[in-house]
């Protein structure tokens, strides 16, 4: 968007973070989309870092920033004024948690105003970043962007642990990294990150894990292009360690995509005879990106289809170990998607674990004697996860829970629960099925 030669700089990113934030709270859009569609044209990597961080910093405080709107405005803005609003939020996001410079912050927010038509109003806007440059930011509750059916999920699931979690949820999460273990390890790519002037931390107990507690565009690692190394969570690389497939197995990934998980395994062995599946075709085809860029899965067979639909895509040679990473709430990675907190029903919750269970039902047929089965989410919630297991074992002979180390996260009875920020990974859950011989 174009902006008066005489304005501060930095108005277009603050232009273009508003557009995102008026998108995502006004009309339901998806972070992650419209991220996606406008990053590429920013052409800085400095602004376009500025934007994905005011983004995230004004969707984790929204209920603040609404309360704050609402107690120094003598009534609401119109409906028409909903992209203001969201510059207004994305001002106050830059003077709260990023603590930018005050009066570059202003400036740029201001001139932003007037880019976005709204130059009658950009005494308003600075009257109001100024008020908060003075008095602060309302305080707030953790929990108070959560919708009121959700939040009592939480704590009725978790309630010793609840408020702890929400305040994870509202963190900025590390950058963590997966080396790929065939162009090299995890100490030598340290050393790489070091002269480039990024400090990380190894993990005991993930060898391909490297933690780093700044954001960090994936661009700008070593390497990346070339396939050295991934961004990946530390809760999703156990997946790997979970499911430890026997070398040149017959593996299937059932919800591929974006092919992180697969590829992780590729990295591990080369010589797994892997299939990937993933009901979206579109999203498919990252999968095949993901594999490229690292060098592995020459020879994986890619299929879009329904998993639950075995008579469809199944060729009837079993598989000695399968992948389940369902579809879920994502409850445990609220840090990463914190719009999904504006777009989540109650209604979904019902949709998804009948999902779950179709998908467990339809693949456990699918598993040799003496075959594995991981059942993965990244949601923190029982009906997902505990009680999901739980039902599925009742009703299936033969299926039964192996236990994974206390790394896994808390013993839930039915799987390992993982919450939100423990050892700095996200929330997620792991149950892993063996079948008899």
């Amino acid at each position: 968007m174009a902006t008066e030669p005489s304005a501060a700089p930095g108005v277009t990113a603050r232009v273009i973070a508003a557009g995102i934030l008026d998108a995502v709270l006004h009309r339901g859009r998806s972070l992650k989309a419209e991220l996606a569609s406008a990053l590429p044209s920013v052409a800085d990597p400095r602004d376009r870092a500025l934007v994905e961080a005011i983004c995230f910093a004004a969707l984790r405080n929204r209920a603040r920033y609404d309360a704050a709107l609402a107690a120094w405005m003598p009534r609401p803005l119109p409906r028409r004024d909903a992209p203001l609003r969201a510059l207004l939020h994305a001002g106050f996001a830059q003077l709260d948690p990023l603590a930018l410079s005050a009066h570059a912050a202003l400036a740029a927010t201001v001139d932003a105003a007037r880019s976005l038509g709204h130059a009658h109003q950009a005494g308003l806007v600075n009257a109001l970043l100024r008020r908060a440059q003075r008095d602060g930011l309302p305080a707030g509750h953790a929990d108070a962007v959560w919708p009121d059916w959700l939040r009592d999920r939480v704590r009725t699931d978790w309630p010793a642990d609840a408020d702890a979690i929400f305040t994870a949820s509202a963190s900025p999460a590390p950058t963590w990294l997966r080396v790929n273990r065939m162009r090299g390890t995890a100490e030598r790519y340290a050393a790489r990150l070091r002269e480039a002037g990024l400090e990380s931390q190894a993990v005991a107990d993930l060898p391909d894990a490297l933690r780093i507690d700044v954001p960090v565009s994936p661009t700008a690692l070593p390497g990346f292009a070339d396939g050295d190394v991934s961004v990946q969570d530390a809760a999703a690389q156990r997946v790997a360690d979970a499911l430890s497939p026997p070398r040149g197995a017959r593996v299937l990934d059932a919800c591929a995509a974006p092919g992180g998980k697969s590829a992780h395994l590729l990295e591990r062995d080369p010589a797994l005879r892997l299939t990937a599946l993933d009901v979206d075709a579109r999203r498919l085809r990252q999968v095949r990106g993901t594999f490229e860029r690292l060098g592995v899965g020459a020879d994986a067979r890619l299929l879009a289809a329904d998993a639950t639909d075995t008579a469809a895509w199944w060729d009837g040679e079993p598989f000695e170990a399968i992948l389940l990473d369902a579809p879920c709430s994502a409850t445990g990675i609220v840090r990463r998607q914190p719009d999904l907190l504006l777009h989540r029903r109650p209604s979904d919750l019902a949709a998804l674990a009948a999902l779950q269970g179709r998908l467990l039902d339809a693949l456990w047929p699918l598993l040799a004697p003496g075959g594995r089965l991981l059942y993965a989410t990244c949601s923190i919630l029982a009906q997902e996860n505990r009680d999901q297991v739980q039902a599925f074992v009742a009703r299936t002979p033969g299926a039964a829970i192996e236990d994974l180390p206390d790394a896994f996260g808390r013993d839930t009875g039915h799987g390992r629960q993982c919450l939100p920020g423990e050892r700095g990974a996200d929330g997620f859950f792991y149950a892993l099925f063996s079948r008899g011989a």
